[in-house]
């Protein structure tokens, strides 16, 4: 199974750094980050976790919680997170999911279905495909896809951003163009019709064609999502 947006986002329950995770009920009213992993004490991934961590305050502020995944054990993320605090400058402060069964991986179509065996006896490359980000709404649907090669690091404050334009526009009948960050304008939804735009932004807007209509954001801090 290909997860895509709009998907609900598959329920698992698992072990993790963190105890067990029942991952609906985990994630509650708030937004979450999914990030996986190919296999623990791997030199990119080591530097992710780092700065997800440092990260964190930033998801918080947002609502949204954030767990990684490794094909290893609870016993090997353990070992990985001191390795990640002493290289890294901090350990990881959000759960790391255990999948040495590949469950969760099989189930949101990172590994193939028929892949068995033992985690241990799998290199990273075997595993390459298990690099993907997930961004899930409190309604359980996925929001944000992204896949990575195993030697090119997340641009995590990418997304952060996009995080902003998914919970700005969730609350908004807008959208955010190209590289927009927090405060800057936005676009009027297509959905929105001219007669209803006039209704919600009785100043008028921008056009430079009649299918752009800009505006300025509207405001929402971010303790409102």
């Amino acid at each position: 199974m290909t997860l895509t947006i709009n998907d609900t986002a598959p329920d698992f329950t698992a072990e993790s750094t963190e105890g067990t995770i029942s991952f609906h009920d985990w994630i509650g009213d708030s937004w979450a980050v999914l990030f996986s992993h190919p296999k623990d004490f791997t030199p990119v991934c080591t530097t992710e976790l780092g700065y997800m961590a440092k990260a964190k305050p930033e998801f918080d502020r947002r609502n949204v919680k954030i767990a990684g995944l490794s094909v290893d054990s609870t016993g090997d993320h353990e070992g990985w997170a001191r390795d990640i605090e002493e290289t890294q400058g901090t350990a990881p402060n959000y759960p790391i999911i255990a999948d040495a069964d590949f469950a969760v991986s099989k189930l949101y179509g990172m590994l193939p279905a028929e892949i068995g065996g033992e985690a241990a006896d799998r290199t990273a490359t075997d595993n390459q495909t298990v690099r993907n980000v997930f961004v899930i709404g409190p309604d359980k649907k996925v929001k944000l896809v992204l896949v990575y090669p195993m030697t090119t690091g997340r641009n995590f404050d990418e997304v952060l951003r996009v995080i902003d334009s998914l919970q700005l526009t969730a609350k908004y009948r807008v959208s955010t163009p190209v590289n927009w960050r927090q405060g800057e304008d936005v676009i009027i939804a297509g959905s929105v019709s001219n007669d209803e735009a006039k209704e919600i932004w009785p100043d008028g807007w921008e056009s430079p064609k009649p299918y752009i209509r800009i505006v300025p954001q509207p405001d929402m801090t971010l303790a409102e999502v």
